[in-house]
């Protein structure tokens, strides 16, 4: 199952477990860890803590999650920035770590992750930002759960300001402006207009020939065709093609056995991304499932700078697409 990076309330996210910034005496604390509390009902859930003791930086413990929607709470320690030199980006990579096989040891199918340490505990939002994506998507390599990493503010969103300098720069030199856009959209309505009314005595005419048939019978190979054909060029298992895309196994299995299914414009993009796809390969993908890549639209021309700069890390993509406002691809 996928990762997705998405803006709200960690304590109001329904799935099977949310993860607490906790410290190291698991008492309430502040931020994260004092939302936590409140919404759990912090008497019952500090009286739970306080049977546990208490839980080493890196490691994690799991509580019932009381009022909260989530069944469980898990509890990790992150390390306090120090300047990187006591080995602050282990312990973190372990927080997630740990707390994602005790998910999977309590058969939890969903979880909610804060950005762990980036509160007062000081660590460079970019930074943590790249372990926790680096050690989620490593976790889901190997296993299926549907990952969260919440964010709350924007602001405390960690995208690179050079990568995100670098993609506003390429949408503005590739974004068609709104007014221009607007004008062209109605040209094109008119056009389309115009060229439905052709096609329909085309197709009279055809149906008198019965050559409509003949066309028919004449089809490209359908977007689900294309895809699996991809796949055995690239010499790619279909597991690592579904995760890589960071599309569900489910959807992925619907897609396989439905040679007509129609998919969404960003699963097909994502598809495009896990197989490696140039720009020219990229568009005919698209084709086959109706769709095109456009420069009047944010997201295609931000999905566009990645496959120019063969950058095919689909979480590093959602992260400046979610930093444009963008949809998420994949899940």
């Amino acid at each position: 199952m996928p990762l997705e990076i998405v803006r709200n309330d960690i304590t109001k996210m329904n799935v099977d477990v949310i993860v607490n910034a906790a410290n190291p005496n698991l008492k309430m604390g502040g931020g994260v860890c004092g939302a936590i509390f409140h919404a759990a009902g912090a008497r019952e859930l500090q009286e739970a803590c306080d049977k546990i003791g208490g839980c080493k930086v890196g490691e994690a413990v799991i509580t019932d999650g009381f009022e909260l929607q989530s069944k469980f709470i898990i509890h990790t320690p992150g390390p306090v920035w120090q300047g990187g030199k006591k080995e602050e980006a282990s312990l973190l990579k372990a927080s997630y770590y740990h707390s994602l096989e005790l998910a999977k040891q309590h058969q939890c199918e969903s979880i909610a992750f804060p950005f762990i340490s980036t509160g007062i505990y000081g660590y460079p939002k970019e930074e943590a930002l790249q372990i926790a994506v680096s050690a989620i998507s490593s976790f889901l390599l190997h296993n299926d759960m549907l990952v969260y990493l919440v964010v709350f503010d924007k602001k405390a969103f960690g995208l690179s300001k050079k990568l995100f300098a670098s993609i506003h720069q390429y949408i503005d030199e590739h974004y068609v402006e709104e007014a221009e856009s607007t004008f062209k959209h109605r040209r094109k309505e008119e056009h389309y207009i115009m060229e439905q009314l052709k096609e329909i005595e085309i197709i009279q005419q055809d149906l008198k020939s019965n050559s409509l048939v003949e066309l028919l019978n004449d089809l490209d190979e359908s977007f689900s065709e294309r895809l699996l054909r991809l796949i055995d060029e690239k010499g790619m298992t279909d597991v690592e093609t579904y995760k890589r895309a960071n599309i569900d196994r489910r959807l992925f299995s619907k897609i396989r056995n439905e040679a007509e299914y129609t998919p969404k414009k960003k699963t097909a993009i994502a598809f495009a991304i896990a197989l490696k796809l140039n720009l020219e390969e990229t568009g005919e993908l698209l084709t086959a499932a109706g769709y095109a890549l456009s420069h009047s639209s944010k997201f295609d021309i931000i999905i566009e700078f990645f496959i120019q700069q063969t950058n095919y890390n689909i979480h590093e993509i959602n992260e400046a697409l979610f930093a444009f406002d963008q949809p998420l691809l994949g899940a």
